[in-house]
């Protein structure tokens, strides 16, 4: 396993990468370098993470703007404020996982959650309702081994480790049967009753996570009636996710979907190439998702795309009828809606990057860039109320003239330039 200091060596190398050529750093860089976009991130974060989320209700909102106006560092600086509450993030990107079967989205989200560590959550949930501190049990020791070092497991407490089994799973009506039955399991092979033996245990981690070649047979002689994921029953397989992250005691999951708009991109060069049915399927499955969200809780989507996939009328989202009804906001207004499920950065640049943000903006982004060897350029008055004029009119975002700006410096013969190079 590699050094925790070489991994923040190679994130710091990356994140610096990263601001030079004009991209989103990493989530908690992201978060100590904004600057501007807290009136919408703040907004969020305050409504949605501390209370209509938590509180059990789901959101999906969608991101959209120019390049460079901040989209990727939206998503990152959200996805730090999540985590520093307690909630469980997952960050997928369309450029590297399909979007158009909703089932392969639940897989990566599963695989960045860690379905391992959130059962173990869910055990520690138990031993606390029995009345044990999870911290008294040695480390290697399962609960029923520590009740029998203390005389205690009798066939009464046994009996009761079964009750909150089946209580925080199997009664629960939010869950899918066989994920009930799987994690009940394995969280009971957790805390060492039921017995699971190990070849058991991974047969049913790689059933949850779509493991090929999984032998229907051992799964059905462990009670399960397995079915196979598809596309369809993966959002009710994330409902129950959410729902599990709920039980080990996180207060929700949040899931973002960044670079939606390579679907856009007709070149065979890219990783992932969307043809115009992987596009339709993938705004079909946007919209069962946004019809099924009332039915999940404790759970915030968040997508993100250019402007483009917005607007371009025979490929992009308005070609599409279906899913433009459910997401189009009804009500205009001048200021900028943080309530809105469409957030343009755009207009939120409009409204609150007035001269004195860009400037901080620059400063922070200066300090962050010259602490790590690079030279910058510091910003005027007179710099900052022409950029602001040049992303008004130009098809480059705000934030990303600022950083072209500080790495490269305004003259003013090139103030043009910038924005072209940008």
């Amino acid at each position: 396993m590699m050094d925790t200091g070489v991994d923040q060596e190679v994130q710091g190398r990356e994140n610096l990468q990263n601001l030079i050529n004009g991209f989103a750093p990493d989530a908690a860089t992201c978060l100590a370098l904004s600057e501007g976009v807290q009136f919408l991130s703040d907004f969020w974060s305050r409504h949605y993470l501390d209370q209509y989320i938590r509180e059990g209700g789901s959101k999906i909102k969608f991101v959209t703007g120019r390049p460079g106006c901040g989209k990727t560092h939206l998503l990152h600086a959200m996805e730090e404020m999540a985590r520093q509450k307690g909630y469980k993030v997952a960050s997928v990107s369309a450029a590297k996982t399909w979007l158009h079967d909703f089932s392969l989205i639940y897989l990566e989200v599963l695989r960045q959650v860690s379905i391992t560590e959130i059962l173990v959550a869910c055990a520690n949930s138990i031993v606390r309702n029995m009345g044990y501190d999870p911290a008294e049990i040695p480390e290697g020791m399962t609960f029923i081994d520590y009740l029998s070092q203390q005389g205690m497991a009798d066939a009464i407490q046994r009996r009761e480790l079964r009750v909150q089994l089946k209580e925080m799973f199997l009664d629960n009506p939010l869950l899918d049967n066989n994920f009930a039955l799987s994690c009940s399991l394995i969280t009971g092979g957790i805390l060492g009753h039921p017995v699971l033996e190990d070849a058991n245990r991974d047969l049913l981690l790689g059933y949850l996570h779509g493991e090929p070649g999984i032998k229907t047979a051992l799964l059905r002689s462990l009670g399960l009636s397995p079915e196979k994921l598809t596309r369809y029953n993966a959002r009710h397989m994330l409902r129950s996710l959410s729902e599990v992250i709920r039980l080990g005691g996180s207060p929700g999951l949040l899931v973002t979907v960044d670079q939606m708009d390579v679907m856009l991109n007709r070149s065979g060069m890219q990783e992932l190439h969307y043809t115009t049915v992987r596009r339709q399927d993938t705004y079909e499955s946007i919209r069962l998702l946004i019809d099924d969200i009332d039915t999940m809780h404790n759970v915030m989507f968040v997508f993100a795309f250019d402007r483009d996939l917005l607007d371009t009328p025979k490929v992009g989202i308005m070609s599409y009828s279906a899913l433009m009804m459910r997401i189009q906001n009804e009500i205009l207004s001048e200021r900028f809606n943080c309530f809105a499920d469409i957030a343009n950065l755009d207009d939120l640049a409009r409204q609150q990057y007035d001269v004195p943000t860009v400037l901080r903006m620059a400063e922070k982004l200066a300090q962050y860039l010259s602490e790590r060897g690079c030279q910058t350029y510091t910003l005027t008055q007179e710099q900052a109320e022409k950029l602001i004029h040049q992303a008004g009119s130009g098809t480059v975002g705000l934030p990303r003239l600022v950083n072209r700006a500080v790495l490269m410096g305004v003259p003013e013969e090139t103030i043009e330039e910038v924005s072209a190079d940008a």
